[in-house]
């Protein structure tokens, strides 16, 4: 299969550690190699060219929503769309100078993603809070002012809300009501189920 320009197809056996990782993020060395019949020390050094490449990273998921412990029990996304002249260098440098303490948005922004609607940059926002008033009001209040100090009293050209009911499907393979059990891909699930990209090859 032709691979695009610049992609790094995963060799056979990153492909049987990577999706080992993905059934079990926590699994070691040994058990990933014993699972997958990869020489333990080479399972050690892909992993670790894998991850210095930042090709595979890890990410502990804590269930705020009323699925979970209950804090949350609404979510919206946000689509705040910036006036012509708001650049991605100014987006990028002002997230880059939030500061490393919890905050607001640590608080109530679950995901958030720059994006590019019709020529203008945008941000994509999930929020959470206890009901859909709570984050109407959170956003009015604390969001929107906060980006018009930052990016000056006109930047915001348009604000569309959509009210999310469920996840369903979450980085690629975890298809939340089908096949994770106990915070894991159910163990019953086919390794053909996981997508780790296409196999490298002509």
């Amino acid at each position: 299969m032709h691979q695009p320009h610049g992609m790094k197809a995963l060799d056979e056996q990153e492909r049987l550690i990577v999706r080992h990782l993905i059934r079990d993020p926590r699994e070691s060395d040994n058990g990933i190699g014993e699972a997958t019949g990869v020489n333990v020390r080479t399972v050690g050094r892909k992993r670790q060219k894998l991850e210095q490449a930042g090709i595979l990273g890890y990410f502990t998921h804590l269930d705020l929503s009323a699925r979970g412990t209950g804090q949350f029990s609404a979510r919206h996304l946000y689509i705040i769309q910036f006036r012509i002249g708001v650049t991605y260098k100014q987006l990028i440098e002002d997230i880059q100078r939030e500061p490393a303490v919890r905050s607001v948005f640590t608080e109530i922004i679950f995901e958030s993603h720059i994006a590019e609607i019709d020529g203008k940059l945008a941000m994509l926002l999930f929020i959470d809070g206890a009901s859909d008033t709570d984050i109407v009001q959170t956003v009015q209040e604390q969001l929107i002012p906060s980006l018009l100090k930052n990016h000056g009293p006109d930047s915001i050209e348009e604000v569309q809300t959509i009210r999310v009911l469920a996840p369903v499907r979450v980085m690629r393979n975890y298809v939340l009501p089908v096949n994770v059990e106990a915070g894991y891909i159910r163990k019953d699930w086919p390794d053909e189920g996981i997508y780790v990209g296409p196999a490298s090859g002509p």
